[in-house]
């Protein structure tokens, strides 16, 4: 089985290619908060934990998230690949997720990272928050979200660094352009 994760800043692009590469490829894209609202939505047992956490404004704990990820690859045996988008998020949630992985004889196989440069991101999200009339995401909003995101993701980067199984992608150009470099990193593979 082929897991894939596909790391980028917010306004990297990464929901639309994520999307695109499950296409293609025939697997089952997972977004997190996509899995948290269809839990909550649907009234199950996970719904119900999920739903209570976030009624009282807290993240949803990694135990959490990977009891739902779990939950997503055993109901999912059927598919030959995963895209992972917006997972995991922390050092913490990368190694759990190996466990959990390792437990079901899979592992992760492959870490595609759009990199985008700052001043391109900040002028991507500033575009979508005015056509989605989110007049909270200013310019300063979207530059603190993007130092975070960075916070959190070196020491993923460095964890898969490690392991061998990470690839940066220049994420500025075409979708079908940054389309076709995943591709052939993913075919390359």
């Amino acid at each position: 089985m082929f897991n894939l994760i596909l790391f980028g800043p917010p306004g990297a692009g990464k929901g639309t290619q994520a999307v695109k590469i499950a296409e293609k490829f025939g697997w089952k894209h997972v977004s997190t908060g996509d899995i948290l609202r269809a839990e909550v939505s649907s009234g199950t047992p996970l719904g119900l934990k999920v739903k209570a956490v976030m009624e009282t404004g807290q993240l949803v704990s990694d135990d959490l998230l990977i009891e739902i990820m779990e939950s997503v690859f055993v109901n999912n045996k059927d598919v030959n690949g995963f895209v992972l988008d917006g997972f995991p998020r922390t050092l913490n949630q990368a190694q759990e997720l190996d466990l959990m992985l390792a437990k079901h004889g899979e592992s992760v196989t492959l870490v595609l990272a759009l990199e985008v440069d700052e001043t391109e991101l900040v002028k991507r999200l500033l575009n979508r928050a005015q056509e989605q009339g989110r007049k909270d995401d200013t310019e300063e909003v979207i530059k603190n979200r993007l130092v975070q995101y960075h916070h959190h993701t070196k020491p993923l980067i460095e964890y898969y660094q490690e392991k061998n199984i990470y690839t940066e992608v220049y994420g500025v150009g075409s979708i079908d352009d940054i389309f076709n470099q995943l591709v052939s990193q993913i075919s390359a593979d």
